[in-house]
């Protein structure tokens, strides 16, 4: 029989390719909220592979229910409030989500005997470098610069405390910035592209100088599963590409790609603790076998095409993202 896998968050952008590159090695059940960010439609290619309950992870004796029923051997954890914009809005439904949600699955996990945990942060957790030839190894100290990225950190306090504590069976990943298929239009990639489709104006934070470091969501994915089966309990792994540009960068390639001018870009007022770069080292993971498969320009390309083909889509997702805000900004 297939082992039995429970993922959090499986409607979600990077949990979804998880679940559509796994979904014939393992049993899977998704648990997802569905909030404006979840999709099923992601899943439509593996959705008679897998099982699809609509729960929210906050909502412990839901939760309950489902591990009672499903008794998973292990549990991957994307679920998750990602975006900063919106935590620095309004932080209480990361504090649901990404704190209590984790604490509701670890204790879970432990009463049902789960055999391993793999909790998906984020490498924002490290806060910025202002280096630009040093990299964050696993054991660099965690120095959250926003909302978002405190919770992510608080949750991966939880789990640490409760491998010291309960010898509980976890690992913790964190990643470098995704990009790729199916990604929600509140994020810089799928923006730029969206805006550029209708010739609209690109916002880019202060001068655009921050650096990011891309690796695809499918890579991702890989590395992800990669330590499933083979990372050690208790251990931190980084995911990353080693590719870096800063964000002015990567948004005049994408409109290079796109025949867009770059005119179409329109400097806005920077975010608050706004992080200057984020860069991982990852040699941990690849000793393990893994590495990135997918270059960032031939990713890139596979993105802009897929985006250009179901830009109703996106068109869709934009339009609820754009409704958000104007409630938040009258509020």
């Amino acid at each position: 029989m297939k082992p039995k896998l429970l993922v959090t968050g499986g409607a979600g952008f990077i949990g979804s390719e998880f679940v559509r590159q796994q979904a014939d090695k393992y049993t899977i059940v998704v648990v997802d909220k569905l909030t404006y960010a979840g999709d099923r439609h992601r899943l439509k290619t593996v959705a008679d592979q897998i099982e699809f309950v609509k729960a929210d992870i906050a909502n412990v004796k839901r939760l309950n229910e489902i591990f009672k029923r499903v008794k998973p051997a292990m549990v991957v954890h994307f679920a998750a409030e990602t975006h900063v914009d919106r935590s620095i809005q309004d932080n209480h439904p990361f504090i649901q989500s990404n704190i209590i949600g984790t604490q509701n699955l670890v204790d879970l996990s432990r009463t049902y005997k789960v055999k391993k945990f793999v909790h998906i942060s984020t490498d924002e957790v490290y806060g910025d470098s202002t280096s630009k030839h040093s990299r964050f190894k696993e054991t660099a100290a965690l120095k959250p610069n926003n909302p978002y990225s405190a919770t992510k950190a608080a949750a991966e306090c939880i789990i640490r405390s409760a491998i010291r504590t309960y010898q509980f069976p976890a690992v913790i990943v964190r990643p470098a910035n995704n990009y790729g298929l199916w990604q929600y239009p509140e994020k810089f990639v799928p923006v730029i592209i969206l805006k550029s489709l209708h010739n609209q104006k690109i916002p880019v934070y202060g001068k655009g100088q921050q650096i990011r470091e891309w690796l695809h969501v499918s890579d991702c994915a890989r590395g992800i599963n990669m330590i499933l089966k083979k990372g050690k309990v208790g251990e931190i792994y980084n995911i990353g590409s080693y590719f870096e540009r800063n964000n002015i960068t990567t948004a005049r390639t994408i409109l290079d790609y796109m025949n867009k001018p770059h005119t179409l870009i329109k400097y806005v007022k920077d975010r608050p603790g706004h992080d200057f770069r984020y860069s991982v080292d990852c040699s941990k993971l690849r000793k393990l076998g893994w590495k990135p498969q997918i270059r960032f320009e031939v990713g890139i390309n596979n993105t802009i095409q897929w985006y250009t083909e179901n830009v109703t889509w996106l068109e869709r997702k934009m339009d609820f993202l754009q409704k958000y805000w104007s409630k938040v900004y009258k509020s």
